[in-house]
């Protein structure tokens, strides 16, 4: 599926007055897809066509991503992001939803799952699949374009950044060549909207993972709900390290490792973490 076919199957949730864009399909249980930073729900366009004969799909580019509205003053936050889903879920009716989540999404799904552990939340969340991301802050390892939007220079090096520098950073966290093609899309994406001036606020969640850390693990470890980690071993940000951060701190949990698979395994071995999701011991 080319990005232009994904832009056409979409549809826009109004949220907070800013305008967000939401692509639905297939039929079954709902299935929340949240995808993670820089990128946008165009991430799970090579699992659309298989999971949408099995769940009724929700996909939401979350503010200042993707094809969504990106406004420059707003206060980027992982909450707020929780806020979008949970305000979405609720417009649709839903009462329990899975989740599937990459990267940030990772995050924004422990926020969702304290609310839940907390009684707040207004939905129940039954089952919880995981790709690479940054669950655990000790053990995961920004690389040098993170670390510089990250700093005082985020700004600058946002405004002068470029589809050469994307494509070398995604390309560094792969675990095999990544189509030129499909790189432009997702950099067309990225940029879109004055969206790389967004990047510097976002990307502040790798603080917010250090100062909510108790919070957003205690939120895993308390879920009374099937967790799954599907995770790719190459990856240098989060891959390995999580994995064994995964086995320590969830025990119990069921962990799958990719092996020759990078940061963005629904990119890279989409067949593979289909067949791992298809045999979760939940399903």
């Amino acid at each position: 599926m080319n990005l232009e076919q994904w832009q056409q199957g979409g549809t826009s949730f109004n949220w907070q007055g800013h305008r967000l864009f939401v692509r639905t399909g297939g039929s079954g249980k709902a299935l929340l897809l949240i995808h993670g930073f820089p990128t946008s729900g165009f991430d799970w366009a090579a699992l659309w066509p298989v999971l949408s004969t099995r769940y009724t799909l929700h996909c939401l580019d979350m503010l200042g991503f993707g094809l969504s509205d990106k406004p420059q003053e707003f206060p980027y936050a992982v909450f707020a992001s929780a806020d979008q889903w949970q305000d979405y879920v609720q417009s649709q009716g839903l009462n329990d939803v899975e989740v599937l989540a990459h990267d940030y999404g990772d995050t924004v799904v422990q926020e969702l799952l304290a609310r839940q552990n907390a009684g707040v939340l207004p939905f129940r969340i039954t089952h919880v699949t995981l790709l690479n991301g940054g669950l655990f802050p000790e053990a995961t390892f920004p690389i040098v374009m993170q670390k510089l939007l990250l700093g005082p220079l985020g700004p600058w090096v946002a405004k002068f950044s470029s589809f050469g520098r994307f494509c070398a950073s995604m390309q560094s966290i792969a675990g095999k060549p990544l189509p030129s093609q499909e790189l432009q899309w997702h950099w067309q994406l990225v940029s879109r909207a004055g969206g790389r001036a967004v990047l510097p606020k976002i990307i502040q969640y790798i603080r917010e993972r250090r100062r909510h850390r108790n919070r957003w693990t205690a939120a895993l470890q308390q879920a009374c709900i099937p967790l799954h980690l599907i995770i790719g071993d190459r990856d240098p940000i989060s891959g390995k390290t999580i994995a064994e951060r995964w086995k320590a701190l969830l025990p119990n949990a069921p962990l799958t490792l990719l092996e020759g698979v990078g940061h963005y395994p629904q990119w890279e071995a989409p067949e593979r973490v289909l067949a791992a999701m298809e045999k979760s011991p939940a399903h």
